[in-house]
């Protein structure tokens, strides 16, 4: 969502490349603003494959605050076929979800189908990450689930 990748090259989308660890990522200059603006209405996780290092490098790089983040096991749990169903289970408990991914699978689906609580998957793409359309997707649910309470 905020690593891009899969793009044209040679019409890249607005951002930049960072050496993170020795490794480039294509960092998204727009996700920051998107993410911002969905703060007032979510709580905002970093649910990434970085772990605890996104803390390390995207408040800074992006001008977010540190958020809270989850720590994955690599090996698939319960019965689940995406690595990271098991902590984003575990984090939302019975709490409503909103779930952003440039990844899901079926398996994923079938899980927040089965959800208690209300969940939302929005699937960006990796070669845009978040843009206003996925930020207006999750502004029209949040405010559907308002009208709830």
């Amino acid at each position: 969502m905020v690593s891009l990748f899969s793009f044209d090259p040679g019409s890249p989308p607005p951002g930049g490349f960072h050496w993170i660890d020795g490794i480039p990522h294509f960092l998204s200059s727009v996700a920051a603003e998107h993410l911002l603006a969905l703060a007032p209405s979510f709580e905002l996780v970093w649910a990434s494959g970085w772990e605890e290092k996104a803390n390390e490098y995207l408040p800074h790089l992006l001008g977010v605050p540190e958020l809270a983040h989850l720590s994955f096991e690599r090996a698939v749990g319960k019965g689940n076929a995406h690595w990271k169903l098991d902590a984003i289970d575990a984090h939302a408990g019975e709490r409503a979800l909103a779930w952003v991914d440039d990844a899901f699978n079926d398996a994923c689906h079938a899980w927040a189908r089965a959800r208690g609580a209300p969940t939302l998957l929005v699937q960006t793409s990796p070669a845009s990450g978040i843009t206003l359309r996925e930020v207006g997707i999750l502004r029209r649910w949040a405010r559907s689930l308002a009208k709830r309470v």
